[in-house]
């Protein structure tokens, strides 16, 4: 297998312009029919967001200023981009938003103990609701859906139904993850359905209508920062690990700021 390192190279290297010619020929649209934002069966939602991202949704709950300041700079490393894909559905104006209230540990690698899941897992997954729904899906007609934190969505988000495959791809993570699996991360908004080159895409039923090329370039920016920055978080996950060892019941997140409680703040023992 491939560095890190090594893809994280690859990853820099990549064209917007090549990527954004596959995304032109492959095409797509957001019908906005919820599917990638909502949980399946018995399956929840689960889409990867980072240490950063949750700061993001936060911190735009409590000021205006601030969160002005933090989707500038996201966008700056999503390659210039804030909106690259699907249309401006709104803001919600949640006020207190927590950390508990934008994210939970992702379930890979957890167990189900006496009090319910515990264990060590890596990174963090955006909440779900109790119906398995992404936390801020909401259905604005029956069969549309609207993210109430459009403008501030994780990059997993902007940039689905497209992901980026590299030669000896490490950035995916299976159920049973353990101390060999630190560099991989969870993102399960959808199974591989087809490739173009470099750029894969996942079931959506927007594939193959036709997107403005102004739109494939935004997206290509999107998704080439994606790339590298899951290659950065993950080399940075697996030079901070260290094993907690958690209590029975207790549940310990290792990202690539170190471990954290469920609730995000550091672990110290």
């Amino acid at each position: 297998m491939r560095s890190l390192e090594a893809e994280l190279a690859d990853a820099r290297s990549l064209s917007v312009t090549d990527l954004a010619d596959a995304i032109e020929s492959i095409g797509f649209e957001c019908t906005r029919c919820g599917d990638c934002c909502t949980g399946h069966g018995e399956d929840e939602h689960t889409a990867t967001v980072f240490p950063d991202e949750i700061r993001i949704l936060v911190d735009d709950s409590e000021s205006p200023a601030d969160g002005e300041v933090a989707k500038s700079t996201l966008a700056d490393r999503n390659g210039g981009t804030s909106n690259a894909s699907g249309a401006d559905l709104g803001t919600a104006s949640s006020a207190d938003r927590e950390w508990r209230d934008v994210a939970r540990p992702m379930p890979y690698g957890l167990a189900e103990g006496e009090d319910g899941l515990e264990g060590e897992t890596l990174e963090w997954a955006l909440r779900t609701d109790g119906c398995g729904d992404c936390t801020f899906y909401e259905e604005a007609d029956a069969g549309v859906g609207a993210c109430a934190v459009h403008d501030d969505r994780p990059l997993i988000c902007r940039t689905y139904p497209f992901s980026v495959a590299l030669d000896g791809d490490s950035s995916e993570q299976s159920a049973d993850a353990s101390e060999s699996d630190l560099a991989e991360e969870g993102q399960s908004m959808g199974e591989p359905a087809d490739e173009e080159g470099v750029v894969r895409t996942h079931e959506c039923e927007g594939l193959g209508r036709e997107i403005p090329r102004a739109d494939a370039e935004d997206l290509a920016r999107a998704l080439k920062g994606r790339a590298i920055r899951e290659r950065e978080e993950a080399i940075a996950l697996r030079d901070a690990y260290e094993p907690a060892n958690p209590n029975p019941g207790e549940i310990v997140v290792h990202d690539s700021e170190g471990a954290k409680r469920a609730d995000g703040t550091p672990l110290e023992r």
